[in-house]
């Protein structure tokens, strides 16, 4: 049994599925590993432009799997102190590589995502929820830590810090319209409607210029990290600058408008 499966529901978009929804895809490290493999070889595969992130079943991710959590791999011969640093940081990588693909990554959150289901969730760069979808931060409830796989660090950055606080240091659920109430999520949707929704998203995507695509994507999530203003001004010009230059884009999208027809972006003059 594949616990990854990937697809191809429209041009140029990749479809990720965690499928283990018997455990409502909990983050075993049988699911983990491929997840991380299947996203890094996606990352450098030219013809998706972006990518949709599920879960099978009736769950997005359940977070840490509590019954049979498998092996991080490359384990022989250390002590279970270093495997436990292997294994945490093995799953560390899951949510960097999410951050640093190519293409843009849209979450299409069907059910639960709980724990390190939510920091998945949070990695990705769009979030979508069907009306069935909700969400906790885990750890506490299990009499550890709500921190975990970067959540304290995503999480009042995407929805304010008093709320983050909150729904980390009370453990309690939030539903799907009090996700999309606070930015937790930026739309909700029926849930028959859940992929379709993502997959129009993703294909508007396909239609800009790769770079341009690329260089916002990595620009929006380097200003969570800016340390001022200016420094963060300098990048994006940078950016917009290394575009506007070296490709003839903006000439083409103001003659497509002009035609009244759609853009075809070369990415180069």
């Amino acid at each position: 049994m594949s616990y990854i499966i990937v697809e191809r529901p429209r041009p140029n978009i990749a479809l990720v599925t965690l499928n283990r929804p018997e455990r409502m895809n909990a983050m075993a490290f049988d699911v983990m590993r491929p997840l991380r493999d299947t996203l890094e070889s996606i990352s450098h595969d030219n013809d998706v432009r972006a990518v949709v992130l599920t879960g099978a079943g009736r769950g997005f991710s359940s977070g840490a799997d509590q019954t049979s959590a498998g092996s991080p791999g490359d384990t022989d011969g250390l002590t279970q102190t270093t495997i436990a640093l292997r294994a945490m940081e093995m799953l560390d990588t899951v949510i960097h590589t999410l951050r640093r693909m190519h293409q843009p990554v849209i979450s299409a959150i069907n059910g639960a995502a709980i724990g390190g289901g939510l920091c998945l969730a949070l990695a990705t760069d769009v979030r979508v929820a069907s009306d069935e979808a909700y969400f906790r931060a885990a750890g506490i409830n299990n009499g550890l830590t709500a921190s975990e796989l970067g959540l304290s660090y995503l999480l009042p950055r995407a929805i304010g810090t008093s709320r983050a606080f909150e729904i980390m240091l009370t453990g309690r659920d939030v539903d799907a319209e009090e996700a999309e109430r606070i930015g937790l999520v930026s739309r909700r949707v029926p849930a028959e409607n859940l992929l379709q929704e993502c997959f129009d998203l993703a294909e508007r995507m396909t239609k800009f210029s790769r770079p341009g695509i690329e260089l916002t994507k990595r620009t929006l999530w380097s200003g969570l990290d800016a340390s001022s203003l200016e420094s963060h001004m300098h990048a994006e010009g940078l950016g917009q600058l290394l575009v506007r230059l070296l490709t003839d884009n903006f000439e083409e999208a103001t003659k497509a408008r002009r035609e009244g027809r759609e853009a075809v972006f070369r990415d180069a003059r």
